[in-house]
Order: structure tokens, then sequence, then C-alpha cells
């Protein structure tokens, strides 16, 4: 009877509980989804400044932890950063609300866009162009000002600075889906053999082999006696070269010991990580790797079945297909998709070429995850074939996120476990950096295709016209010095691009 009577008094408690926690997670996120423009580096600033400096929901230690994971695995990078934030804080229902708010916004806009461009001619107006272009530009600048101050925050000695520097080089130099994943995992593997100086010993033998230097410490000169200028040292050493050599008879002194090496990161890898009670998840890491298998299952079981349904595959359930694959192998966010779906979608002949750089210019200034960019060519993949363009836009954006979204949701169990070890936060210290590396290669790919105009196919270089190299630049001195919004900056390089072509081409 005791239990009968107390429950009813739980149940309004639970439930205010429950409201209470939503209204948190709605207040705290409504708005992310239509005022975070500039792609994920962008969105990452944003987050820091609204959950770390002003809510104070997470400390900047756990959320350059969060920020390696996120883009350490495939998916969207900026959408399983926000999505992790909500899940410490709230849990899982908070996590998949604020996933909504994040991304439908986005998803609307984009899935509107493409039956606009479904209906358009074959050739834009010039005015268009300009616009786009305008976009591309401004858009280049926010994220070069983004990757500017994310490498402050990563760049804690010498080494992480070495490792920023080579990854941003080497994604410049080479471009490939395997590439990515391969130079975060380098550059939190040095990070790692450097911490725990698993080379200094070897390296030391090795100059030990070749003869150490040993020097000998001159006798201090008595009283009386006159200190050596530097021609009697001159002299003397003339005289030495003039005399046989004899055998040395100094004795071996003792080693100095190593010093330390002025890390920021030295010294905290010492102290252990105490986690605040707030910031522990409810699952334990056998429930997060039972997550990932599970998901890999499924990913075999979506493949095998696009390879050996009888008869041809059904175009929408090939769409999902190479959907799930792209939300599965992409790593890196947002700039590192736009080439793979060039290729999943405009190479099977769904998307024209011209309408898949309208959506590339549309996106990237384009509020929420750069994801949603498969939104509007699951639409117009369905539109081109005959078939309903809400099925094509909803199947294209359950399948781009979902696989990022469950492997983050998986290895934070894991992570709950791993994370007060010095090991893993000496991976996660490499890691973090070769993604912000990763972010000026990004700034250099989108420069590479952000002109756009009538008759290009793959986008042209903003260096070949002066004044979208000016727009960028105005994005990012706007912003550096001048506390220029995104939002604003990319609204300035649109007026900026119509009025090139008011001056030039009108």
């Amino acid at each position: 009877m005791a239990n009968l009577r107390t429950t009813p008094r739980r149940l309004p408690q639970k439930a205010r509980a429950v409201a209470l926690r939503a209204w948190k997670v709605l207040r705290s996120n409504w708005h992310l989804g239509v005022t975070a423009f500039g792609g994920p580096p962008v969105h990452f600033k944003i987050f820091n400044d609204r959950f770390v400096k002003k809510s104070q929901w997470i400390d900047e230690q756990v959320f350059q932890e969060l920020f390696s994971i996120v883009q350490s695995l495939s998916g969207p990078a900026s959408t399983k950063m926000l999505y992790c934030i909500n899940l410490i804080r709230g849990g899982f229902w908070a996590a998949f609300f604020s996933f909504l708010l994040w991304s439908l916004p986005g998803a609307i806009g984009m899935y509107g866009l493409s039956i606009g461009v479904a209906n358009i001619a074959e050739t834009l107006p010039r005015p268009v162009y300009a616009l786009l272009s305008g976009l591309n530009s401004a858009t280049v600048g926010v994220i070069a000002l983004a990757a500017v101050e994310l490498s402050e925050k990563a760049i804690t000695d010498p080494l992480t600075r070495v490792v920023v520097f080579v990854s941003a080089s080497a994604g410049m130099l080479y471009n490939a889906l395997w590439y990515f994943p391969v130079l975060m995992l380098v550059s939190g593997v040095t990070t790692l053999i450097f911490d725990f100086r698993w080379v200094h010993r070897p390296i030391k033998a090795v100059g030990r082999c070749f003869g150490p230097i040993r020097r000998v410490k001159a006798p201090k000169p008595a009283p009386h006696q006159r200190r050596p200028s530097e021609e009697d040292a001159i002299d003397h050493e003339l005289d030495d070269r003039q005399r046989p050599a004899q055998p040395s008879t100094v004795l071996p002194t003792a080693e100095p010991a190593p010093k330390e090496t002025g890390s920021s990161t030295s010294t905290a890898e010492n102290e252990p990580r105490i986690i605040p009670q707030e910031l522990q998840l409810g699952f334990s890491w056998k429930t997060g790797a039972a997550i990932i298998v599970c998901f890999f299952l499924s990913f075999i079981v979506a493949m095998v079945l696009r390879s050996s349904l009888p008869g041809p595959t059904p175009l929408l359930y090939r769409l999902f297909s190479n959907m799930y694959l792209a939300g599965t192998i992409i790593f890196g966010g947002g700039p590192v998709v736009i080439p793979l779906l060039r290729e999943y979608v405009v190479a099977e002949g769904w998307v024209s070429p011209r309408d898949f750089l309208i959506g590339l210019a549309l996106i990237q200034a384009f509020p929420g995850p750069n994801f949603n960019f498969a939104v509007f060519l699951g639409s117009l993949t369905a539109i081109n074939n005959g078939y309903s363009s809400i099925a094509g836009a909803f199947i294209a954006w359950i399948a781009i996120f979902s696989p990022g979204l469950i492997l983050v949701h998986g290895t934070m169990g894991i992570w709950s476990g791993a994370r007060n070890r010095r090991w893993v936060k000496s991976l996660l210290r490499g890691i973090n950096a070769g993604a912000v590396g990763l972010i000026y290669t990004a700034v250099y790919r989108i420069f590479l295709v952000g002109y756009i105009d009538e008759g290009f196919q793959s986008g042209r270089s903003l260096g070949d016209d002066g004044w979208w190299v000016v727009i960028v630049a105005t994005s990012y001195v706007g912003g550096r010095w001048f506390k220029l919004s995104a939002p604003l900056a990319i609204l300035l390089g649109a007026v900026m691009g119509l009025l090139r072509y008011a001056v030039v081409d009108a």
C-alpha cells in the first residue's frame, strides 16, 4: 500500500524533471539550426562559445576530447559534436531532440531549393552565378578564420604545431577516402610516441655509436694569473693544430638528465583525470561496443542486399545504400563529403553537374550541417526519375546521418571508460591537431571550385579573378579584427558578388 500511495506523488516530479530537461535543451539548441553558418569549422567555434564559455555545460578539456573523437569517426563532424554534448548533459532523448533542432531547418530549406532548381532553365541568369560565387568566397574566408582560431587551441607545444602544419600540407597534396583517417591516426600515434618517449632512448643510443661529445671544463685561473684574451686563445688553437695528435685521457662524464619538453600537456598527463558526476554517461563500454557491432552488421547486410537482389535494384534503395555507404566511409566532415557525393550521384546520372554545383554553393551559405546537401541531391534524384521528391529527400537524410550518429553514440560508451587513461589523452591530442590541420585542407579545396559561371561543369579557382580573393580576405579580416559574425560576412560576400556583376558584366 505504501508503494501505491507514493507512486502518484513521484510521477509529477519525474514529469517536471523531464519537462525541465527538455526546456533546457530547447533553450540552448533551438537557434543553432538557423544561425550556424559557415560549415563545421565555424560550428565548432560556435559550440565552444555556447556550451563551454557561456552555459558551461562541459569544460574545455572535455570539448577538446569530443573534438578529437568526432573527427576520428566517420560522419558529420559538427552534428556529432552537438549530439555528444547533449548526450552528456541530458541523455539520449536530449541528444536526439537536439539533432532534430539542428538538422531539420536546413534539411527543409534544401528540400525547397531542390524543387526550385528542378524547375529552372538549363542556364541561370548571370547575376545568380555572381551571387553564388560571392557566397563561396565569403565562406572560404569564414572557414579560414575558424581554422586559425581552432589552431590556437589545438597547438599546445612545438610538436602539435608541426602536426598541424604537416597534416594540412599532406591533405592539400593528395585526396582519397582512406587518406584523411590515416593522417589523423598518424598524428595521434606521433604524439603518443613522443609523450611516452619511445624513441628518445634509441636515438641517444645511435648517437653514442658515433661517439659522444664530451666537454671538459677549463680550470679557473688563479687570482694572480692573467685571464687569457681572445688573441691568446687563437694562438693556442693554431699551436694545437701543428702538434701531433695524442690519445685522449678524458674520463666519461655523467649523462645529464633529460629536460622536460615544456608542453602544457606534459604535466597534465601525469595528473589523474577527475570526471565530474554530471559529465559521466549512464551506459558502459560493453553497451557501446554492442552498438558499434550492431551497426557494422547492418552495414554489411545493406551492402550485400544491394549486390544480391534479383533483377534491377530499385532506384530508391540504391540511393539509400549509396548515402549509407557515404555516411560510413566519410572522414573529415562536410568538405570531404562533397567530392564523394558527386561520385555517388552525378556519376550515376541521377543529378546533372550544373545542379550539383548550384547545390554546392547553396549549402556552403546555408545554416546547419553540410550533410543536408544529401537532402538536396536525394530530392533531385527522385524527381529526375519519376519518384516522390519527399521520399527521395527523406531516404537520403536518414541514410547520410545514421552511420555517424550510431557510431559516435557507441564510441561514447567506450570513451567513458577509457578517457582517464594517459595514453588516450596523448592519442587524442595528436588526432586533435591533425584534424585542425585538415581544416586548412578544406579551405584549399573549396577555394579551387568556388568560382561558378555558365559553362563551368566543375567550378573554377577563386584565384582566377582577384575580386573573389578580395571577398575572401574581407570576410576573414572582418571576423578577425572587427568581430563580424559569420552570417553577416557571408551576406556581405553575396552583396560584393552582385557588385562585381554590376561593375564588370552588366
